[in-house]
């Protein structure tokens, strides 16, 4: 590597990662002046507060990144712009591409690193925040009580055949459920029928279900005959008590093939909304890591526009105004994906292809 890419990078590299830290310092400061009555109110443990914000740096990380990259690279290239190093080291032969292809190569790192916490830090993230921020929301003696009995409340999903469950409580430990409500729906989101039951219990490979009433209905929504009432019923269903604490993660707990193992598996029940949600989902993450590229390859041309003084103000100001572009163009399309109006794969790409392309035209220009 020829000294003049030791140089910018170094400079590059230095101020991502002390804006990162600002990144990180400034969050948990927020958070913790926020919600600083609840801790001093509940007598939340140290150790416990601490692996709270350890488990969420990857999360900070991957959001902060792109605006973190953006500064690095305003500030770099609009200082050596300001002070006439550019106009030396193109005086001397170099192209513009020449004399940033180091920092164009930190932003391959630095979208490679976002891909791998995003796939492999990030779900185990997510997951380990939202356990410690349910310890700590209880009371010491609630805290003992759902210690003895693990439970997840409110649990909805849309499972395999059309089906809806919604339950109230499910005990994770001896499998029971409580308070069931199924919905089963044809082809065209029709419901066909309505399962109500006060408890369920796995057992051999089937859902006891006890006081259960089921209704049908015809195709107009009414209800056929009589509800049928089971004091006690075996009732075949695809779910286990395993796929229950699988699907009720979010997509963004989950990681690629997680997600796309979830896609597969509802992909014959029709519900095409759902379906295309996670697909928008699914692509994003694909396309989010590449965010720090754009956002570097962008911010070159742009940051040689600074001559004046103030470069860090000046910075900053180009800085937010990019940012702001950019999440509301990308809030747009991932808006627009899930309406289905953009294709799934086209509206998770649309906000990066339209970024690369200004780059692309601001770069030519610039050269």
């Amino acid at each position: 590597m020829r000294i003049l890419d030791r140089y910018i990078l170094k400079s590059t590299a230095s101020l991502f990662i002390g804006t990162q830290s600002l990144f990180f310092l400034l969050y948990i400061a927020i958070d913790i002046l926020s919600h600083l009555d609840e801790i001093l109110k509940q007598g939340m443990n140290p150790p416990l507060l601490l692996q709270y914000y350890a488990s969420y740096l990857p999360v900070i990380f991957i959001q902060t990144s792109p605006i973190a990259c953006l500064l690095a690279v305003l500030y770099t290239f609009g200082r050596l712009n300001r002070s006439h190093e550019i106009v030396a080291m193109r005086a001397s032969g170099l192209s513009l591409w020449q004399i940033c292809r180091s920092t164009v190569f930190f932003g391959c790192v630095i979208s490679a690193f976002v891909f791998m916490a995003n796939e492999r830090l990030v779900p185990n993230a997510r997951e380990t925040t939202e356990q410690i921020k349910r310890q700590m929301e209880y009371s010491s003696a609630d805290r003992n009580k759902k210690r003895s009995r693990p439970e997840i409340n409110n649990l909805s999903i849309y499972g395999l055949r059309n089906r809806l469950f919604f339950i109230k409580s499910f005990d994770t430990q001896s499998n029971t459920i409580e308070n069931v409500t199924i919905l089963e729906q044809d082809k065209n989101q029709n419901i066909t029928s309505k399962i109500l039951a006060d408890k369920g219990v796995w057992k051999d490979k089937y859902w006891n279900l006890y006081k259960c009433t089921i209704f049908y209905f015809d195709s107009r929504g009414i209800v056929k005959g009589n509800p049928e009432f089971h004091a006690e019923i075996a009732m075949y269903l695809d779910e286990t008590p395993k796929d229950f604490i699988e699907q009720r993660q979010r997509p963004e707990h989950m990681n690629m093939a997680r997600l796309n193992n979830y896609i597969r598996k509802i992909s014959k029940s029709g519900a095409k909304t759902v379906i295309r949600n996670l697909q928008v989902d699914l692509f994003y993450k694909t396309s989010f890591p590449f965010t720090s590229l754009v956002i570097i390859l962008l911010g070159i041309p742009f940051s040689l526009e600074i001559k004046k003084r103030g470069a860090a103000l000046s910075s900053i100001g180009i800085c937010m105004i990019i940012a702001f572009l950019y999440y509301v163009m990308d809030a747009v399309s991932i808006a627009l994906g899930k309406s289905g109006l953009l294709p799934p794969l086209l509206a998770a790409w649309t906000t990066n292809i339209i970024f690369l392309y200004i780059a692309l035209f601001k770069f030519q220009d610039t050269l």
